[in-house]
């Protein structure tokens, strides 16, 4: 199943963008999937990438769509989220550490914590493309 959402650079929008993603899931892998802890993840992280593109990719400029695709095979999901920003290059992050009190720079550790895959390429056709896949395991009975 493939399927595809695009949305202003708006946080009102969220609610759409995780009940989306959930709801194309729930219609594809049916009641095999423990929902209650794969939603709680994948909501977290489709909220963190959704929310970086709006906050620093697109920031002043909600006129820009976001482009939202999913993948779901295999056991498993890919999920890209598009944007036309500058882009950033991984090189500068930093991680964040305790001792440092960063306000920010979580959500890259979040992503990389709760998927098995996280990939950023910068422009692509003048986009940018967050590539996040996991495995989705059927619920034990």
């Amino acid at each position: 199943m493939k399927t595809e959402l695009q949305v202003p650079s708006d946080l009102r929008f969220l609610t759409i963008v995780e009940q989306w993603l959930l709801s194309s899931l729930e219609v594809e892998l049916g009641e095999h999937i423990d929902w209650p802890r794969q939603s709680n993840r994948l909501r977290l992280v489709l909220a963190e990438a959704y929310s970086n593109v709006i906050r620093h990719a697109h920031k002043d400029q909600p006129n820009l769509p976001v482009l939202i695709r999913l993948e779901a095979k295999d056991g498993g999901i890919a999920l890209e989220i598009w944007d036309y920003g500058q882009g950033y290059s991984m090189g500068e992050y930093n991680p964040p550490t305790p001792e440092a009190k960063q306000e920010s720079g979580y959500g890259w550790l979040i992503m990389n914590r709760l998927m098995d895959r996280v990939d950023y390429t910068l422009q692509i056709d003048g986009r940018n493309c967050l590539k996040l896949q996991a495995s989705i395991p059927e619920k034990v009975p």
